[in-house]
């Protein structure tokens, strides 16, 4: 049942020509955070969405910022949309947020300027920066790649249904699994692990969180991979209506994972996080951060950095875990020296 002649068909053909061309994928993933393809309601032109762009005047154009998310199953999606209200409520500018594929095409629109904010994973951050780490970036460093802020754990999350009889990671042999939608975090995260616990034989899909979760239910695929903060949406729909299984990735396998990739940490999903889940189930994790690039105005970083960390309190999505103090955490790359002048103040 091994698919390894496209198991990598991103990873491997991406090149970074490359890069740059992601941030025209469309189709959504996960990655962080899978998605649709879609903008917000509230991105239209203005905040009242009746302009059209042959009617913006030079001046709306300076305010009006694309700020790239992820998915709508995840988190990625709603937090971005927080940060557009607490933007626009402290600043003049509007944010127009897109529902996009995640970590790994919101570089490429970063880098090409289709994007001026996104987030991303801080171990993709670094991939690309450097020009390492995988093959979308191998030797085709993103140099313009500049950071923001560090917000909170992305854990992994490998999900499958109570019926599959799969419990443990080996179990995955010979199985179909949702690897996470091309271009996203999850994807390449997913592929590092697997390889990592010395599993080679599978038959890869790729598709967005809430897809991952129809597929699941229909029987389509035997497990999903998940990258995002828990709560995900997609997972606590899909737990509401199945008996859920969470994967956990301990022991020998979370060693190994960690090991082969520096950047992974330990994390936990708390008990009773899902419906029907009532241990905790250790796993590992990546970091969610907000990326943009060299070309954005020191003044525009800054206003948009202090209004989203001078205003955590308005927020209702990771809370816990967002503060200026931690804002910095397991940054990866070079910070952008609007966000150094909010962040060094």
């Amino acid at each position: 049942m091994t698919n390894n002649s496209t198991r990598r068909r991103f990873l491997k053909t991406a090149g970074v020509a490359g890069v740059a061309a992601l941030a025209g994928c469309g189709g959504g993933g996960d990655g962080g955070d899978g998605g649709d393809g879609e903008t917000t309601e509230g991105g239209d032109m203005t905040e009242g969405g009746d302009m059209t762009e042959g009617e913006m005047t030079e001046g709306d154009t300076e305010t009006r910022l694309s700020w790239h998310a992820g998915g709508t199953g995840g988190t990625y999606f709603p937090l971005s949309n927080e940060f557009k209200t607490v933007v626009e409520d402290n600043t003049d500018f509007t944010l127009n947020v897109q529902s996009t594929g995640a970590s790994v095409e919101n570089v490429g629109s970063l880098a090409s300027g289709d994007a001026d904010f996104a987030l991303i994973q801080n171990d993709i951050a670094s991939f690309a920066k450097n020009g390492t780490g995988i093959d979308a970036f191998q030797d085709n460093a993103v140099e313009n790649l500049q950071g923001v802020a560090t917000l909170y754990p992305e854990t992994i999350t490998v999900v499958t249904l109570a019926d599959t009889g799969i419990t443990q990671l080996s179990d995955l042999e010979g199985a179909t699994i949702n690897t996470g939608d091309l271009g996203s975090g999850t994807q390449v995260n997913a592929n590092q692990i697997l390889e990592s616990v010395g599993i080679s034989d599978y038959t890869e899909q790729n598709a967005s969180f809430s897809q991952a979760a129809d597929q699941l239910r229909n029987g389509d695929i035997d497990a999903a991979f998940v990258v995002g903060g828990w709560p995900v949406g997609a997972i606590e729909d899909l737990a509401n209506t199945n008996d859920l299984v969470i994967v956990p990735i301990s022991g020998d396998n979370r060693a190994a994972a960690k090991e082969d990739a520096s950047w992974f940490a330990d994390d936990t999903i708390p008990a009773d996080t899902y419906t029907g889940v009532d241990e905790a189930v250790e796993t590992i994790a990546v970091q969610a951060m907000i990326a943009t690039n060299a070309e954005q105005p020191e003044g525009t970083v800054e206003s948009v950095t202090a209004a989203i960390f001078d205003n955590v309190d308005d927020l209702s999505i990771k809370t816990d875990f967002i503060s200026a103090d931690s804002a910095q955490d397991g940054m990866s790359i070079e910070l952008h020296p609007g966000a150094a002048a909010y962040f060094d103040a």
